[in-house]
């Protein structure tokens, strides 16, 4: 198991204070698998660009295919453009390597918060229990993902209180995933505001 899957099955299956945004969500993934790559020193930093290491085979197919992405040729691309990038359809990839390992099904009329599909749902499995076992023990990296997209916490004496990553290039990760969700804020508002104008144009104007 891996980090973006992780994060995946606790936006499926966890309460959380509002529904997790897709896009929100995608940039999550992007920046659980850098971290992932960092910590199998797939990738280094070098300030806030992503130095990819020598090509090596990895545990995970998606973290292979997060591997071959990467920019090879200096400069080297800085981790907030490679959360966009990376980004794109990250989510539904994701879904169905939990469908291939049998982790999720297709079921009728069933409604889960991050999508309010009817396609997928989680089985209690192995990968479910380790995700909310991680969410619940003092993880800082899955807990402070889960935060940024809006995923609570189970509640409970093994619940995560202080969120603190010690490694700068962690840290460094986290902070452009944080800064990626809020530019997408600023986007998402910007685009309300067109909407609210335009519905106020048209009311004007009688239509």
């Amino acid at each position: 198991m891996t980090t973006p899957r992780d994060l995946l099955i606790m936006a499926m299956d966890m309460a959380s204070s509002r529904s997790v945004d897709r896009g929100d969500l995608s940039l999550a993934l992007a920046g659980a698998e850098a971290i992932d790559l960092l910590d199998t020193r797939a990738i280094g930093l070098d300030g806030e660009r992503i130095v990819p290491g020598s090509p090596v085979p990895l545990a995970d197919r998606m973290l292979d295919q997060a591997a071959a992405s990467l920019t090879r040729d200096p400069p080297y691309e800085p981790v907030g453009e490679w959360l966009w990038r990376r980004g794109r359809g990250l989510p539904e990839a994701y879904l169905g390597t939990l469908e291939a390992d049998g982790d999720a099904v297709r079921e009728r009329h069933r409604r889960w918060v991050v999508f309010h599909t009817d396609e997928l749902v989680l089985v209690d499995s192995a990968a479910r229990r380790r995700a909310e076992h991680r969410l619940r023990s003092d993880e800082p990296v899955l807990a402070t993902l889960a935060a940024a997209v809006g995923i609570d916490a189970p509640a409970g004496p093994g619940s995560p209180t202080v969120t603190r990553v010690d490694d700068v290039a962690t840290a460094t990760v986290l902070t452009a995933v944080d800064d990626a969700l809020g530019e997408l804020a600023v986007e998402r508002q910007r685009r309300a505001e067109r909407r609210d104008a335009a519905t106020a144009d048209n009311v004007r104007r009688g239509y």
